[in-house]
């Protein structure tokens, strides 16, 4: 294969991460075109809270989770649902789930999310410099509040792990609280916060800005279904689409919660689940927030958007095709009050999506092995809109054979 053809690049998902890859492929110089079912953005990257969190570094499993799972089973407006027909499915990912929250295993962990996670808010500021919307990402801090002193304690290992990697937060009275955002409730008697955060007013209009960028660099994005990856005899691939076949000498699987399927024909297996998250926007709240607010008794966060102020979280497992349980979203117009009691929740708009979890909260980005330059960037469950740009960095430099500052042991697809 010439150098002119592993110059051609085909990026599967457009994504937020798939997104970022092209603008960073195309930096370096790579004719990239960028193949999904549907527009820029508007599938998972449509929906999250708009969180920016450079400091992320705490992985969903955490040793004794498995004690609160029974309560939040049996709780119909609890942060956790498991469809029982699915429950046999999703038995070997549970077991990698929980062993990953092993105490040993922790700081490992910790620092490979925050290696992908701390670049993240500057990055979004240099790729919006000049495109007249840089007011889409926004400095902030991140609030987590509690109603009980224990909810919001700033030496529970969570907080640890945090203070052992300079996150730079403190621990705040509920007074405190409200000082920074009016509108909390009285019932809020704690919470810590988080400096130097992140936020964007609408998820999915950043993926837009930012794939037009990509656009008027030379980026195509096309819409049609990919079916299939082959390689190609003498190297490179060929992508099999619902428009016929394409053929590219670097290839990048970004597509999310889809990605392991396109994987199985080539003998890759991953472990990865769909974990179903769900939003609701309050169209006309009649209250104001400055920055983005985790409600850890009840785990959703809440955020003010360009369209109202839009609480999202959950945890719901049950496969990538079945059918959205919209109850699981309207659930947030009562804890939303809760949290806000000045908050109009009369007119409201429901959405779920499908987080790509995998059991560590590490995301898989390389190279696929067995495969030269089939690259991969997907499994960041809750956090794929914080970690895109530096995963799309990382991933162009791999492609364009550059040294890299990142040990890439603890994304490999193979880990599990």
């Amino acid at each position: 294969m010439s150098e002119d053809q592993s110059k051609d690049a085909i990026v599967i998902g457009a994504g937020i991460v798939g997104i970022c890859a092209a603008l960073a492929l195309r930096e370096k110089g790579f004719d990239v075109t960028v193949l999904d079912r549907v527009g820029p953005a508007e599938a998972t990257s449509h929906g999250n809270a708009g969180v920016v969190s450079p400091w992320s570094c705490v992985p969903q499993s955490m040793p004794g989770l498995w004690k609160s799972v029974p309560k939040w089973l049996l709780d119909p407006e609890g942060p956790l649902n498991v469809r029982w027909g699915y429950l046999p499915t999703m038995v070997p990912w549970l077991g990698k789930f929980l062993s990953a929250g092993a105490l040993e295993r922790l700081p490992a962990i910790a620092d490979a999310m925050l290696a992908v996670n701390r670049p993240n808010l500057d990055l979004y500021h240099q790729y919006l410099a000049g495109t007249g919307e840089e007011n889409l990402v926004t400095d902030c801090n991140y609030l987590h509040v509690s109603r009980t002193a224990q909810g919001a304690d700033p030496n529970s290992l969570a907080w640890r792990l945090r203070r052992e990697r300079d996150v730079p937060f403190e621990a705040i009275s509920g007074d405190e609280a409200r000082e920074m955002e009016p509108e909390l409730s009285p019932d809020i008697k704690a919470a810590v916060v988080i400096r130097q955060q992140g936020r964007t007013v609408n998820p999915g209009r950043l993926g837009k800005v930012l794939a037009a960028k990509a656009e008027a660099m030379g980026v195509t994005f096309p819409l049609t279904e990919v079916k299939a990856i082959a390689p190609r005899e003498g190297g490179g691939y060929r992508v099999d689409t619902n428009d016929g076949p394409r053929e590219a000498g670097t290839v990048v699987l970004a597509a999310g919660v889809w990605s392991a399927r396109l994987l199985e024909p080539l003998g890759v297996k991953v472990s990865l689940e769909a974990e179903r998250g769900y939003h609701l926007i309050f169209k006309d709240p009649g209250v104001s927030l400055t920055h983005s607010i985790m409600d850890a008794d009840n785990k959703f966060v809440t955020s003010l958007m360009e369209m109202g102020v839009r609480s999202a979280g959950t945890a719901e497992f049950a496969g990538i095709d079945a059918a959205p349980n919209y109850k699981r979203a309207k659930v947030f117009a009562k804890h939303t009050k809760s949290l806000l009691p000045n908050l109009n929740i009369d007119e409201t708009v429901e959405w779920m999506g499908r987080r790509p979890s995998p059991p560590d909260s590490v995301p898989y980005i390389g190279e696929v092995p067995g495969y030269p330059r089939l690259f991969h960037g997907f499994g960041h469950g809750h956090l794929g809109l914080t970690g895109a740009p530096m995963t799309g960095r990382m991933i162009a430099a791999l492609a364009s054979g550059e040294p890299l500052n990142v040990d890439m042991t603890p994304y490999r697809i193979d880990r599990f």
